[in-house]
């Protein structure tokens, strides 16, 4: 899966690609834009850092649609919206799991205050957080740098789901 996500000039709303390995194109809004990462960007560098593919990523990836997602191309497959419910469901936990990580690591960059139980309660060796952190900075002043309009595009780890063959 390919994620585009386009560099604005103010904070302005973000809108981004969503390119799925099944070959549907999708178009979603998310907070962010200026000098500040987007909050979509945040989420793929962290769970990609650390490894946490049942996510919010990996569950678009699986066929997931969330509601500030737009059709934009592609043929969705038979039964897709029963599907994404289904995959919603079951990855519940998941994803508000990856939405603390991707939270917590994002603080931790930034030098916001966290409390020693949020570091040590989110289950990843200090290890992988701290190089989660360190990527997410240079992340942090890569996107800072990026002129208006300027995109970066993040491939997303393919996972092979059962009757459908990922990218490599």
């Amino acid at each position: 899966m390919r994620l585009t996500f386009r560099r604005m000039a103010d904070r302005r709303a973000v809108e981004s690609l969503v390119e799925r390995d099944d070959g549907v194109v999708f178009a979603i809004r998310g907070a962010g834009g200026g000098e500040g990462l987007p909050h979509d960007l945040v989420h793929a560098l962290v769970e990609a850092s650390l490894g946490v593919r049942d996510g919010v990523w990996g569950t678009v990836a699986d066929g997931a649609v969330w509601t500030t997602m737009r059709h934009v191309s592609g043929r969705r497959p038979p039964h897709a919206a029963e599907r994404s419910d289904r995959v919603k469901r079951e990855r519940a936990g998941s994803v508000m799991r990856a939405e603390a990580l991707a939270d917590l690591v994002h603080r931790l960059a930034d030098g916001a205050e966290v409390l020693p139980g949020e570091v040590a309660g989110c289950g990843v060796p200090a290890d992988r957080l701290t190089a989660a952190v360190e990527d997410l900075r240079a992340a942090e002043q890569r996107w800072a740098a990026m002129a208006p309009g300027e995109e970066w595009v993040q491939e997303w780890p393919a996972v092979r789901v059962a009757g459908r063959r990922g990218r490599s």
